[in-house]
């Protein structure tokens, strides 16, 4: 057989059966004095081999491992493998499947890439214009999207997020805008924050802080000064009580 007539037989093109021979794959027939390849059943069933055994989705590495002598590995045990990766890929999509359902639920303007637990969180909290608690959200974003976050501290900030007293606090952040670092509200305000923090979220913070000294620097600049205020002193208290 020529190569056009193998190709055909097996149902592969005459340039996968090129690219096999490349590969050494499938060993290539000597040529016939008019130049062709002549082909024998025995490539045919070779052939038909390797086609079936990529529709299964072995790379042509598992292949060749399959079609090698006894000291390759035994068809079982590729198949196997095989079966393991695709069961990893199908749970990997079900876990796709999920944070998206969880993103979609959260309504339009919620489809950063979040983590299905901040997803969660924000999709509690109530809607507000507050420019405040706009960055909030975003800083959470980015500290999620970093690995910073964590499911338990999602959770325990759950009840807090849903709470409408908290919209107040941000609204009294918003009334710094343009007020002097020395303004009497900023230690009450800072108190109340900290005061609304839940325990369970001070436990979960490392000793040197929720945020490392530059990230810090750069989020205090996002703000007023009477804002940053506040904020360096929330930031100091997560500190003080992560290290008891």
């Amino acid at each position: 057989m020529r190569i056009g007539e193998i190709a055909a037989l097996v149902g592969v093109t005459t340039r996968a059966i090129r690219h096999y021979h490349h590969v050494g794959l499938l060993p290539e027939p000597e040529r016939r004095p008019n130049g062709y390849r002549a082909y024998s059943v025995r490539d045919a069933v070779l052939l038909a081999r390797v086609r079936r055994l990529t529709e299964l989705g072995l790379s042509l590495d598992e292949v060749r491992d399959v079609l090698a002598d006894d000291a390759g590995r035994e068809l079982a045990d590729v198949l196997e493998e095989l079966d393991a990766d695709l069961a990893r890929q199908e749970a990997g999509i079900r876990e796709r499947q999920q944070r998206l359902a969880v993103l979609l639920a959260a309504g339009p303007g919620d489809t950063e890439t979040l983590s299905p637990a901040l997803a969660a969180l924000l999709a509690k909290a109530p809607h507000t214009a507050s420019p405040t608690a706009a960055k909030d959200r975003e800083h959470l974003t980015l500290l999620d999207t970093a690995g910073a976050g964590g499911q338990e501290v999602y959770a325990a900030l759950g009840p807090l997020a849903a709470d409408p007293a908290v919209l107040a606090l941000y609204e009294r952040l918003d009334e710094l805008d343009e007020a002097s670092t020395d303004d009497p509200r900023i230690p009450a305000l800072a108190a109340e924050l900290v005061a609304a923090v839940p325990d369970e979220v001070f436990a979960a913070v490392p000793a040197e802080g929720p945020v490392h000294a530059g990230f810090q620097e750069a989020l205090l600049a996002e703000y007023a000064p009477a804002q940053a205020e506040v904020i360096r002193r929330v930031m100091a208290a997560f500190t003080e009580r992560g290290r008891g």
